[in-house]
């Protein structure tokens, strides 16, 4: 009677399999690594280097100009300028004023659109969503045509009303800027928010319905809350790029002369690049800025998961 061949091993199969997978994942995952060394890592480092050293012209000008090493000099430089730390202000003012708008605008408009009495909501999602798809500087240039006078239908029908209002004015362009910002992207907002709305159980709103819960209590009560890491989410990409504020300030400050030119920290580290061609400055300016980025990042994600665990 032949013997039973002895069990085939599967480890080399299974050791193959797994070398096999490795492999593939390395391949899809080159490019992305690839590009992401070449177009962030290497512009921070090589921002990072230039911001420790400084280049002086050496004797009278006729030597040339040479770069001499000058450690974090160039970082206590840009933090003691007083239109650097202002900046900061200026961008927390229109965060204050910005955030709260955009997040209560784009989350009242989900809830109205998703509400059960609303009609063609196809539609209204993609009436608030286009103003988002028109690029931030032509917004921007349409917007300073309806505020400027002369030539703004608003601005003449608000003097024939018998009204005031100078939308350039050091009082006035922060609440000129937050609207451009606002027009832009609420309904790219209310967009994210709407699509975390429609994976809220059905159940739970026909139980909440059925217990005696209105329309604002199903809304604020057990809507929002369910979509908190989405609310969490925006917020945090909105402080982000508030921090980098640069376009609706800098075509604003052509006409509102209080902004200036180093109105936010991006038109800060600009001026010094392109204006003074201080370029050690600016790349300190700009992985200082990086920093503030970095550490508004944390504190919102902090404050978020806690109130998601709340």
């Amino acid at each position: 009677m032949a013997s039973p061949s002895p069990p085939t091993n599967p480890a080399p199969a299974a050791s193959t399999l797994r070398r096999n997978q490795r492999g593939a994942a390395t391949l899809f995952l080159a490019p992305f690594f690839v590009l992401f060394a070449v177009v962030m890592v290497a512009p921070v480092a090589y921002a990072g280097w230039m911001s420790l050293y400084r280049e002086q012209s050496s004797g009278l000008g006729f030597g040339g100009v040479e770069r001499t090493f000058t450690g974090m000099a160039n970082y206590t430089a840009v933090l003691a300028d007083p239109a650097f730390r202002a900046s900061f202000l200026n961008v927390a003012a229109y965060c204050l004023a910005y955030i709260p708008v955009m997040i209560g605008g784009a989350l009242g408009l989900a809830l109205l659109v998703d509400s059960a009495y609303a009609r063609a909501k196809r539609f209204f999602q993609l009436a608030f969503f286009l103003p988002h798809a028109v690029p931030g500087l032509i917004a921007a240039i349409i917007w300073i045509y309806l505020y400027t006078p002369g030539l703004s239908p608003v601005v003449e029908w608000i003097d024939g009303s018998g009204g005031s209002w100078n939308f350039f004015s050091p009082a006035n362009s922060l609440s000129s800027m937050v609207n451009i910002a606002v027009w832009q992207w609420v309904g790219y907002n209310m967009v994210i928010f709407f699509a975390a709305l429609q994976a809220v159980p059905r159940e739970v709103i026909e139980a909440a319905t059925v217990d005696g819960a209105g329309a604002w209590r199903i809304a604020l009560g057990i809507k929002v809350p369910i979509i908190r890491s989405s609310v969490v989410m925006t917020v945090l990409f909105t402080c982000v790029g508030a921090v980098q504020l640069f376009t609706e300030p800098k075509l604003l400050s052509d006409k509102a002369q209080a902004l200036g030119n180093d109105w936010s920290p991006t038109m800060y580290i600009v001026g010094k690049a392109f204006i003074d061609q201080d370029y050690a400055s600016a790349a300190a300016a700009s992985l200082l800025l990086a920093l503030v980025a970095g550490a508004l990042s944390y504190t919102v994600t902090r404050i978020g998961k806690r109130w998601q665990e709340a």
